[in-house]
């Protein structure tokens, strides 16, 4: 695998996080807040294509092209419960950690990086460096995520009270453009 197909899958991989993290910064997250998505979808990304090296073919053969269905599904999840919690809220105040509760953070995480299994799979059969591949898919990640809630904080400040709702409502999008294979 040359540097260039690396960087591609990288960054295809990093564009759900871009998603998801714009999502995260539209209700609002401080530092602290940041590092915690930074290191979760970091952590996520570069971790399961090396899960999936190490589960081999079995594992590919039961998820194959249903893995982005199981990624999409959760992140329809989180958004669905984002969305329906914030509705129900007579609060209109943004939660103090910028909706990025370590939980349900890890759940999107988790959500975001299935697909990244097939990936280990074929980053085994391409005989690609593993270091270097985790370092290149875990550096876009981050910096994707990191971009998406910036981006996502910008915009939160002009949907104020509304952020969480359009926060979900976002991630449900993700989740369902994920399903249908547009992302």
């Amino acid at each position: 695998m040359n540097a260039l197909a690396l960087l591609l899958v990288a960054g295809s991989l990093g564009l759900n996080n871009l998603a998801a993290s714009i999502a995260i910064g539209l209700s609002g997250v401080d530092r602290a807040a940041r590092a915690r998505v930074a290191v979760a979808f970091g952590a996520f990304e570069a971790g399961m294509p090396v899960v999936g090296l190490l589960l081999g073919h079995q594992l590919s053969h039961a998820l194959g092209s249903a893995a982005h269905i199981v990624g999409g599904l959760l992140l329809i999840a989180v958004g669905a419960q984002i969305t329906i919690s914030a509705a129900r809220s007579s609060d209109a105040s943004v939660p103090a950690d910028g909706g990025a509760h370590f939980g349900r953070l890890l759940l999107l995480a988790a959500g975001l990086s299935i697909d990244n299994l097939v990936v280990g799979f074929a980053l085994g059969a391409y005989r690609a460096p593993l270091a270097v591949s985790v370092a290149v898919i875990a550096a876009v990640s981050v910096g994707l995520s990191l971009a998406g809630l910036e981006l996502g904080a910008r915009l939160g400040s002009r949907v104020e009270h509304r952020s969480e709702v359009l926060s979900g409502t976002l991630l449900i999008a993700t989740g369902l453009a994920i399903l249908t294979k547009l992302l």
